[in-house]
Order: structure tokens, then C-alpha cells, then sequence
């Protein structure tokens, strides 16, 4: 038997074999798989780093409730970056989520002309349902897991995010995800299409004197096994460019993820933001750590 744990941060599954009907023997969490509810990525959802995936979140499957909670430190060229949150999943069907964001500034504040050490925030609210497909169990077909999500998001200090040229404080991401686990090869890949007008994921607001509408977006996440507890991957993630005073570019990370529990996830990687408020090079190594229920 081969364990396969997936993500960026985190997911799981089990390769017993020819094919799924071997794993649907294996012990079980809460109704699931271990670790096959993914984690918490930095705006909340289940999936991975950057980008939501079509799982729900927790161990539970269609007989009960699952839950799962992160936090994640990032320390990038000029700035310091963390999340932290939780999302609840209902019968692996229908998910809520929450996830609060600090985007502290540090002595760059200051160069910017907005003080030491100044933090923008913001918190969001989401919810995602699956729609159809089973990506862990649907072998026989190409067809992914498909879900729909939707998530809110407001951000602290209106009156900065407006002279920076931003058109609100608060704003919503839509998205579509199709997430397939590819046994035979152990690879997990997942595509997410949002459609956003979120300044840098929306901590300097939404929309601006660029562009003032939603626009879509891509998201990319694939990971592969190295050993049965470690595993490698990769994401990528397309941005919008709303504001006149500052570029924002896409963003990607690479990854290594430690299952040390059935319930806890460590994952250390690298991600590239690009320019973030005028300073280019916005990059660092990054923490997290998983629980799930």
C-alpha cells in the first residue's frame, strides 16, 4: 500500500493496488480517508496555498460534519504576511469558511509614507459547494470533482485603500474548481477559474483607476508523491492589475508537505508574489501548519 499526501498546503489519499475499490478497505477518519479533505488555503477554503480545490473540508463524508483549521506565516523581501482561519464541511457536499489576513509592512511603512509597521487586514467569509464528480473515487473517468464557491471579503482602512486608489473595501471572488487525483501516476492536479477585482487577494481593496470590474482569473495546483509522507508540488496563480500606482503580478510557490498525523499537516515552500506597493521581489520561504477533523 502506498500513502499519497497531496498539496500545498496539504491533501491525502491511498493507492492500494489496481485501482480505488482497494482503498475503499482502508481505515478510515471520521467516514473519510485520512487526510483526503485537503486543508485551509489563505483565504480559507479547502485546497491548497493559493488556490481552492473542489474537496470539502474535515473527514466526514455524506454521514456527518468535518472541520478543519490553519495558520500560516510568510516573511517576504520587504513585508511579513499571515493567515489563519477554519472551514466547516457538511456531509462532503457543502462547505463555510473563515479566514482573517495581516499584511504587515514593517519598516518599509514608513518609505511608503503610511508609518513603521503598519498592517492592512482583512477577513473572509466563504462558502463553497460541490457540485458533481468524486475526485478521490471516480477512476473510471476523466471527469473531475466540480464545485462552486463564493467568497467575502472586507478590508480595514477604507480611507487608505481610496488614496491608493482602490474603488472599495470590500468585495466578492467567485470561483469554479475541477480537482482530479490521478492514482496510477500519484498526481493530484487541480484547475480553479475565479473572477475577482481583488487588490493583492483584496488587503488593498477592490478594483481601481486600471480596472473596476471583475475579471477572471487562473489557478493552478499539481503535486506528486515522494515518499509516503512527503510530497512535492507546485502552484500557480493569475492576478488582476487594478491600481495605476503599483503593478500586481501573478504569483506561484513550490512546496514540500509533512503529514506528521492523520490530523496535522506541516508544509514549508517557497512563493513569489512579484511586486507588491512599488517593490519588486516581494518572495520568501513560508510556513503552515494543517489540523483536520
Amino acid at each position: 500500500m502506498r500513502v499519497l499526501i497531496v498539496g500545498a498546503p496539504v491533501f491525502a489519499f491511498f493507492f492500494a493496488g489496481p485501482g480505488p475499490a482497494a482503498a475503499l478497505d482502508l481505515p478510515q477518519i471520521g467516514g473519510k480517508l485520512p487526510l483526503t479533505r485537503g486543508v485551509t488555503q489563505i483565504e480559507g477554503a479547502s485546497g491548497a496555498g493559493l488556490a481552492p480545490w473542489a474537496v470539502i473540508a474535515g473527514n466526514e463524508t455524506e454521514d456527518g460534519v468535518g472541520a478543519s483549521a490553519f495558520y500560516t506565516a510568510t516573511p517576504l523581501s520587504d513585508y511579513d504576511f499571515s493567515a489563519y482561519g477554519a472551514a466547516i464541511g457538511f456531509f462532503d457536499r457543502f462547505e463555510i469558511s473563515y479566514a482573517h489576513q495581516e499584511f504587515d509592512t514593517g519598516s518599509t511603512g514608513a518609505l511608503l509614507g503610511i508609518g513603521d509597521g503598519f498592517t492592512f487586514e482583512q477577513d473572509i467569509f466563504g462558502a463553497k459547494l460541490r457540485v458533481f464528480g468524486d475526485a478521490l473515487y471516480g477512476q473510471d473517468t476523466w471527469l473531475p470533482q466540480v464545485a462552486i464557491g463564493v467568497q467575502y471579503k472586507q478590508a480595514e482602512h477604507e480611507g487608505l485603500i481610496q488614496a491608493l486608489g482602490g474603488e472599495d473595501d470590500e468585495g466578492v471572488d467567485y470561483y469554479v474548481a475541477a480537482t482530479k487525483i490521478l492514482l496510477r501516476e500519484s498526481l493530484l492536479v487541480n484547475a480553479t477559474v475565479r473572477f475577482t477585482e481583488a487588490n493583492q487577494f483584496g488587503l488593498l481593496g477592490f478594483g481601481g483607476d486600471r480596472e473596476d470590474s471583475h475579471t477572471p482569473q487562473l489557478e493552478l495546483s499539481a503535486a506528486y508523491m515522494l515518499t509516503d509522507r512527503v510530497v512535492l508540488g507546485a502552484e500557480y496563480r493569475t492576478r488582476p492589475d487594478n491600481l495605476g500606482f503599483a503593478a500586481e503580478d501573478d504569483g506561484y510557490d513550490a512546496f514540500a508537505a509533512y503529514a506528521v498525523t492523520d490530523n496535522i499537516t506541516l508544509v514549508g515552500g517557497y512563493v513569489d508574489l512579484g511586486s507588491i506597493a512599488t517593490l519588486n521581489d516581494q518572495n520568501g520561504a513560508y510556513l503552515s501548519i494543517q489540523f483536520g477533523l
